[in-house]
């Protein structure tokens, strides 16, 4: 079969003959790959820039995607650690890690949601409790993660929902996806009454944001949950002590590991009921696996998808 492969964390995939895969396990099966989206996840596991990267090689990349069973039923998958991947024409599932997809939906915007829209829907429905009427704050609200936070934020009964991002082009958009105010990050003060962040950049940008928010507070007894979910800005975050002692503020990280894999896999079935039904809007763009070399390096605000 074909599959992308990357031998070294600083070497690009490439498209080639790779031997077939075997299932082994009591609950593997192995699938035909119809989609997988090219995530940030996948990225930082290739190049050893995610906590969860292994460092063995040669690695087919890909941490999800939509496959089709030996029974014609299609599923999407979401892989645990392994080498093989699903950017290959087929890869082994753990079936307990998956959920039946209706015969009709669109196989690339699944693969292009589940991914991102994962990361806040399970924040918010796991990492904390959440509750209808509270205020929620998007920190890189215009990438594709942000976006559909926005809407799941909304869903999940917001009142309000600040986006915040550096794209002042994109952030333009926002409001018709349900951002009640777009905000840029020197403007990040008026949302200052939330109670919840949603951070996908962390780094300095996110650090410099917390203490105009903090102090502008109508009351810093109030509680304020950070949720720490990406860090396209920065690994580290040099938060000053003061924001510590300034108002009630929580810091938690949403992600492998914080959300136990079961937690994980019992939100997918109504996450991908949302984007089948096309709650939530979905940017995706599908390349043939292929161009694998030329995809893993594009930079764009549409979710690009691998399809053999």
């Amino acid at each position: 079969m074909h599959a992308a492969v990357i031998t070294a964390y600083d070497a690009p995939p490439v498209h080639g003959e790779h031997p077939e895969p075997v299932a082994r396990g009591e609950h593997e099966i192995v699938a035909d790959v119809l989609a997988a989206g090219l995530h940030h996840l996948t990225r930082a596991k290739a190049d050893g820039t995610h906590y969860s990267a292994t460092g063995v090689f040669p690695l087919v990349p890909g941490v999800d995607g939509v496959v089709r069973d030996s029974a014609g039923r299609l599923r999407y998958a979401v892989l645990d650690d392994t080498n093989l991947g699903t950017f290959a024409e087929r890869t082994v599932i753990d079936v307990r890690r998956s959920v039946v997809l209706p015969d009709d939906v669109d196989p690339v915007r699944i693969a292009a949601a589940m991914n991102p829209g994962m990361s806040s829907w399970v924040a918010l429905r796991r990492r904390i409790t959440f509750r209808e009427g509270q205020r929620v704050l998007i920190l890189g609200a215009t990438g594709s993660a942000g976006r559909m936070a926005i809407q799941i934020a909304k869903r999940f009964g917001a009142a309000q929902v600040f986006a915040a991002g550096r794209d002042t082009t994109r952030l333009r958009a926002l409001p018709g996806l349900g951002a009640d105010q777009a905000l840029t990050f020197d403007e990040i003060a008026a949302a200052a009454d939330v109670d919840v962040v949603l951070d996908f950049v962390w780094g300095a940008p996110a650090a410099g944001a917390m203490l105009p928010m903090l102090t502008a507070r109508s009351d810093r007894s109030a509680p304020l949950t950070w949720i720490q979910i990406g860090s396209m800005a920065g690994e580290s975050a040099p938060i000053p002590s003061t924001v510590l002692r300034a108002a009630r503020l929580k810091i938690v990280g949403s992600g492998i590991g914080s959300v136990s894999p079961r937690d994980f896999i019992a939100e997918l079935p109504e996450l991908a009921k949302a984007v089948t039904e096309g709650a939530i809007d979905v940017q995706a763009r599908a390349v043939p696996l292929a161009r694998i070399a030329q995809a893993w390096s594009e930079r764009t605000g549409e979710r690009l998808v691998l399809v053999p």
